[in-house]
């Protein structure tokens, strides 16, 4: 699964671990992200996201 790093902070949003600060679930792709979700670290929203190896 396609992991996403924020472009502000360098937060990781790694689908096979999920965010448990955000109360989602390992194995949850980015694109089923709920639109209101803020980095656990800097609080900026989904669009400051991008695709990271």
């Amino acid at each position: 699964m396609q992991k996403y790093i924020c472009i502000i902070c360098g937060y990781i949003y790694n689908p096979e671990t999920g965010c448990a600060d955000q109360g989602i679930p390992a194995g949850v792709a980015w694109e089923d992200v709920r639109e209101d979700y803020l980095c656990p670290l800097c609080d900026v929203g989904k669009d400051q996201f991008e695709p990271t190896d």
